[in-house]
């Protein structure tokens, strides 16, 4: 059984500086305990009631805070906007600042902006809010690759293919987009640049080329190649040139990264149930990872190399489990299938029946955050 403690018991009293623009600044002591009891007072300004109302859902999502009335909470949120920045700021009941700070963008990128500042400052941990998903949906009628922010909001359909496009992949700072893609007739691997729109198809031997995962410097991808007939594992620069990691009898498929970049873990079938594997990524042999679970695909590396998320099969039907890399053992979390971590390793998106479920492993809290595309597949940027 994996033990999460984050905020299990109690913690040592944390002292927190924060710089904020006056020049006395206090040091503001805050007694961390399972959840840190905040108000937010209404954001004022032309966008403040969406500002409050994203700042609220975003700190309700990052598991760590419950909310409060001013009279009883240990901190109190609030600011003003003028329609172009935040001024944000959390003050304790004697008014001193534990955060502080000025946000620019539009309404939605200026709460998530002040929500990943109070997540940071009070708990140390990175904030979740803002980041990007992508995912595969047939709300067109064929399967294309939709972004959206996690929470589920600025859902845009990037591909327009009108045939299938799927296994997208997000690169680690969020600017590319790798996908399998049968444009051509056949199952090749394409670039998106997210900044300017541009596609390139940069894998594209004979055979399937699939199942691209980015490196975490974002500049290779490790993915499923058939061109010397068996499906094999492969690592592949960003122009296509590919250096082959595995020589088996077997399927290997769905490879995901350690956070450091020396190690790739993998599903491998040889035709008595898939399993997890483990290989250096400039090569070497694969080594079974003892799951304790007879069916094991969709395997996902946690940011902080601590955990990996995968998919079981009981009973015909398909759940998610998480293992400790450290030797915790592993358990089922959900039902549903291809978990993808969130940047704070604490958090999982996932599909089940055609939605996308955000869900706080620590807790067992999910909230479904995509509905109606018929959505599979999640992928997070780091």
């Amino acid at each position: 059984m994996i033990k999460l403690r984050i905020f299990h018991v109690c913690i040592a009293v944390l002292a927190i500086s924060i710089c904020v623009r006056a020049a006395d600044t206090p040091v503001i002591t805050i007694n961390k305990s399972d959840m840190i009891a905040i108000a937010i007072e209404p954001i004022s300004g032309p966008d403040g009631a969406l500002i409050t109302r994203v700042l609220e859902s975003d700190l309700e999502a990052s598991g760590y805070f419950t909310f409060a009335s001013p009279s009883s909470a240990s901190l109190i949120a609030g600011g003003s906007s003028n329609g172009s920045e935040l001024d944000g700021k959390v003050n304790d009941h004697s008014g001193r600042a534990a955060v502080a700070g000025t946000y620019n963008g539009d309404a939605r990128a200026e709460a998530h902006a002040f929500a990943n500042d109070i997540v940071q400052t009070l708990t140390g941990n990175r904030g979740i809010a803002g980041t990007k998903i992508a995912f595969c949906g047939t709300r067109s009628g064929s399967k294309e690759i939709y972004t959206a922010d996690c929470d589920g909001s600025q859902v845009q359909q990037l591909t327009h293919d009108r045939t299938i496009s799927v296994s997208p992949a997000l690169s680690p700072d969020g600017q590319m987009l790798a996908y399998t893609g049968y444009k051509s007739g056949y199952a090749d691997i394409y670039l998106i640049n997210l900044s300017n729109g541009s596609r390139e198809r940069i894998i594209k031997y004979p055979g399937t080329n699939s199942g691209a995962a980015f490196s975490p410097n974002g500049e290779r991808i490790a993915c499923t190649l058939s061109k010397d007939g068996n499906p094999e594992l492969y690592v592949c620069s960003l122009n296509g040139s590919a250096h082959r990691l595995t020589h088996s009898a077997g399927i290997e498929s769905s490879p995901t990264w350690a956070p450091n970049g020396d190690d790739i873990i993998y599903s491998y079938d040889d035709h008595g149930g898939p399993q997890l594997y483990r290989i250096g990524s400039s090569g070497g042999w694969g080594q079974e990872i003892a799951t304790g679970y007879g069916y094991c695909t969709e395997p996902n590396w946690s940011p902080d190399g601590n955990k990996v998320a995968f998919n079981v099969r009981e009973g015909g039907d398909f759940a998610i489990a998480v293992m400790d890399l450290h030797g915790g053992g592993s358990r089922v979390v959900a039902d549903g299938e291809r978990p993808c971590w969130g940047p704070d390793s604490r958090h999982i998106i996932y599909s089940n029946d055609g939605d996308l479920y955000l869900l706080d492993v620590q807790t067992g809290r999910k909230k479904e955050v995509v509905s109606g595309l018929d959505a599979s597949e999640p992928t997070w940027a780091r």
